[in-house]
């Protein structure tokens, strides 16, 4: 796969909405062991009973690798799920501070073999470009997809990515960079293989990214963060509805407990909140 799948299938399913499987065992259902295998199982059943509603899933290598020995067979059983299942699968990747780590990780994860079956990959791209150029081959020979970080959703995000370089915002800085690397990669939608992870709490910073760079897909964080809504998320998407994918995380897997339920329900819960999501997002945006 590539973006241009991941924006047909938001078209097909007029959801411009991202899974997002992130979260502490304590946060899983009832039903589900407080381990890495009731972890497994947990996202899996998630995924296909949204399979149909639902075209992307973001899965959290931290969040599995953290889990123990067993972390890493319980994402390889995630990540293979959500590939037969036909979601486009993004994987956030381990955190990468050396070019040689960046070579080791490109091609375990876009090379040969299935163990993280993934259509693309997000990686933070403030250590400079010589942790983006190993992904980039990969970009090009097997249409994959690398996104980076540009400006993220946390509250502090601002206390460096919002300090001026020069006439620009860091963040503004480093998306420009990023564009830079996306030549070349452009699908027929028009968007480059190469894109980057923005705000939803930001809506001036959406609209300025936006407006500057036409050919970037945008991966958009934090839609559950009490500063984010759908009104500033749409400010990411051009006059087609199309160039984004929100992530939506804690508000759909344990939406369960925000409805004070006992976690019988927690599949009909989860279902009605990426519902929810989906139709507040499309208050404000249309997807042609």
């Amino acid at each position: 796969m590539s973006v241009d799948i991941l924006q047909e299938k938001i078209r097909k399913m007029k959801n411009p909405s991202m899974l997002e499987l992130a979260l502490p065992l304590s946060e899983l259902p009832p039903r589900f062991e407080q381990t890495p295998e009731g972890y497994s199982a947990f996202c899996r059943e998630l995924m296909a009973g949204l399979k149909d509603s639902v075209p992307a899933v973001r899965v959290s290598f931290a969040a599995f690798s953290l889990l123990g020995p067993d972390g890493l067979t319980a994402l390889t059983e995630v990540m293979r799920a959500a590939r037969e299942l036909g979601y486009y699968t993004l994987l956030d990747a381990p955190e990468i501070v050396s070019p040689m780590m960046a070579g080791i990780t490109a091609e375990a994860l876009f090379g040969e073999g299935d163990r993280y079956p993934c259509d693309g990959v997000l990686i933070s791209g403030y250590a400079g470009s010589d942790i983006l150029k190993p992904f980039l081959p990969y970009t090009k020979k097997a249409k994959k997809d690398l996104f980076v970080v540009a400006r993220t959703a946390n509250k502090s995000a601002s206390e460096l990515q919002d300090l001026l370089s020069g006439t620009r915002l860091v963040h503004a800085v480093a998306a420009d960079h990023v564009n830079r690397y996306g030549e070349g990669t452009e699908g027929k939608h028009g968007y480059t293989r190469v894109g980057i992870l923005v705000a939803a709490s930001s809506a001036e910073s959406l609209r300025s990214l936006r407006a500057k760079y036409p050919r970037l897909f945008f991966l958009v964080d934090g839609f559950d963060y009490p500063n984010a809504n759908a009104k500033n998320c749409s400010f990411a998407f051009d006059k087609f509805g199309h160039g984004a994918a929100v992530c939506g995380g804690t508000g759909i897997t344990c939406a369960w407990k925000k409805a004070e339920s006992d976690g019988a329900d927690w599949l009909e819960q989860a279902k009605a909140a990426a519902e929810r999501m989906k139709k507040n997002l499309n208050r404000y945006i249309t997807i042609l």
